[in-house]
């Protein structure tokens, strides 16, 4: 495959940043006056807003060449019509077919991917209208009310993330919790002030061999048999399975009717409007997920159809690429306005760096520029009173994403009727007597931010106010830091999926052009292999250490079992020489 790096579109840009690198925005604006209500695009309910880049117009469509010389519309196709993209694993990438509608036609190796996607969908909506009338019913014939999914990584960050952001549509009677860490206090503290004879876990793993949910999954069973008894009705009643792997379901006790089905073709990281959004549907109401499901849909199209120069995601996309591999930055900010989306830089985190963090491209060779970045964030205005210090005067590029809402979430601008949501939990908190105007204060706050970082204040400007001459230097704030800022009406199901598609989608921008496979994650496999061959170790009746073992993780071991009071087995555990 070619390499992206040698071609005429690459070399422009690097002539280019010799000409841009050291402007300040200061100075990009005063030379584009117009740059603030042009450099913007719409796509659905989200505003971007990007002229606070470090870009002008012929950054812009150098690098809308260099999207074209990488064959972004070839691949965009590609994945949209079920090619397999996903290279090393030999599959498709359709997390896009996740949320086509019923009328679309998608035949994909001979399977009519929109047909099983469907159902699966109806028969999850069936469960939760059960859920939700108290006529599902548990061992003892009590309606389940509380629903816990067992996942780890993409069957968690992404419901819980979305169940935490969608507070204000979580439904009357019913209770959600996640459960994702080998932690045995992760656990503990899900089912804690739950009733089991009311409780239902949603196993969710792909392949359902995933260590961490598996291990959870019997620590439950073991929580509900110790108060409802031995018996299979435990398992058949209080357990849903999702997994492609449906005998490896079978066999833990789950009965046919509560297995739904995942698919090869979509990533953990790309899949929580799958059935592994089970859980999520079960606690924001059938209604309300397939309102994110009409969102992702909303920004697949836009991405599928809109010009490159005039395209969200590829904007965003091709502005990160420009920030990483020309600007120098290795991190990425995610800071949404709204506490609502406390989870959401912790759902991107994975998203992103599982699918471009590597080092080799499709066919195989070594990259040849950085890939990835490190992504990070926590709401505002918490952050600001935390690492903003850094963003403000530090000295590293940190290109940033402000998200916003023109309307606040909860009772402050009206209720929905189904509560406002506490937690993980739901319910309750309807938000009533938040002043409006401290909304406008919090908003401001954004906005103040982008400015701020991109135009900082000089030592002229800090002396004029009467700062004492010593102290202007540490006043100064250098400014010139690149931010996008997407806004929307209101945090909803629409907009929620809006947002995730727009990322997913820039992700993949990243992807093509850095020749990477963003779709698959062969990274996270080894240590947890390396796993299994030290828990043995720390047990009470310890194997001899293996000699592949090195001198420092031997010491640890040790450690931890002189540590327990654990007796050692000098022939099997010995000092290393």
């Amino acid at each position: 495959m070619e390499d992206i790096t040698t071609t005429e579109e690459w070399a422009a840009l690097v002539k280019h940043r010799g000409e841009v690198e050291h402007r300040h925005l200061r100075e990009l604006f005063a030379a584009d006056p117009a740059r603030g209500t042009e450099l913007t695009v719409q796509a659905g309910d989200l505003y971007l807003d990007y002229a606070k880049h470090r870009v002008t117009r012929q950054t812009l469509d150098l690098l809308v060449a260099l999207a074209e010389r990488a064959g972004l519309r070839a691949a965009i196709d590609a994945m949209y019509a079920g090619e397999h993209v996903n290279t090393s694993e030999d599959r498709p990438a359709l997390h896009i077919a996740l949320r086509l509608p019923p009328s679309a036609d998608l035949v994909v190796d001979g399977r009519d991917v929109v047909a099983e996607v469907h159902q699966a969908l109806d028969r999850m909506g069936e469960l939760t209208d059960r859920i939700q009338a108290g006529e599902l019913p548990g061992a003892t014939g009590r309606p389940v009310r509380n629903v816990v999914n067992i996942g780890i990584g993409g069957s968690d960050l992404g419901p819980l993330m979305a169940y935490v952001a969608l507070a204000d549509y979580h439904q009357p009677g019913v209770r959600c919790r996640f459960v994702s860490n080998l932690d045995p206090t992760d656990l503990q503290d899900a089912v804690a002030g739950l009733d089991p004879a009311e409780t239902l876990f949603v196993v969710s793993s792909k392949t359902f061999t995933t260590i961490e949910t598996l291990r959870n999954a019997e620590s439950a069973r073991r929580w509900l048999e110790a108060a409802l008894g031995t018996g299979p009705e435990v398992a058949a009643r209080h357990f849903a399975g999702v997994s492609a792997n449906t005998d490896r379901v079978r066999g833990f006790g789950i009965e046919p009717e509560l297995t739904f089905p995942t698919f090869e073709w979509v990533g953990g990281r790309y899949s929580f409007d799958s059935a592994i959004g089970l859980a999520l549907m079960a606690g924001i109401g059938r209604e309300s997920f397939a309102g994110l499901l009409a969102g992702l849909h909303t920004m697949d199209e836009h991405f599928r159809t809109a010009p490159f120069a005039a395209n969200m995601p590829v904007l965003q996309g091709l502005l990160g690429v420009w920030c990483a591999n020309f600007l120098g930055a290795q991190t990425h900010a995610v800071l949404p306005y709204s506490s609502r989306l406390r989870r959401f830089p912790a759902y991107l985190q994975q998203l992103t760096m599982e699918s471009t963090g590597k080092r080799v491209r499709r066919d195989g060779s070594p990259v040849t520029t950085t890939t990835g970045e490190i992504y990070w964030g926590e709401p505002g205005t918490n952050g600001q009173h935390a690492f903003y210090q850094l963003l403000h005067q530090g000295t590293w590029p940190v290109p940033a994403d402000f998200i916003g809402f023109a309307e606040p979430s909860g009772g402050a601008a009206g209720s929905h009727g189904v509560g406002g949501g506490h937690g993980v939990d739901g319910g309750g908190v309807d938000g009533g007597g938040v002043d409006g105007g401290d909304y406008d204060l919090f908003l401001a706050n954004l906005l103040a931010q982008t400015a701020v970082l991109a135009f900082g204040r000089t030592a002229e400007e800090v002396a004029a106010e009467g700062s004492d001459p010593a102290v202007v230097p540490h006043r100064v704030m250098p400014g010139n830091q690149p931010t996008s800022t997407i806004l929307a009406p209101r945090l909803t199901p629409a907009t929620l999926g809006q947002l995730v598609a727009l990322y997913e989608h820039t992700v993949f921008v990243k992807g093509v052009v850095w020749g990477v496979n963003c779709f698959d994650q062969w990274g996270v496999e080894l240590g947890k292999a390396v796993a299994t061959q030290i828990a043995p170790l720390l047990g009470a009746e310890p194997p001899e250490v293996p000699p592949s073992l090195d001198s420092s993780t031997t010491e640890l071991v040790r450690w931890y079992r002189t540590t327990l009071g654990r007796t050692e087995r000098p022939d099997h555990l010995g000092r290393a020489d």
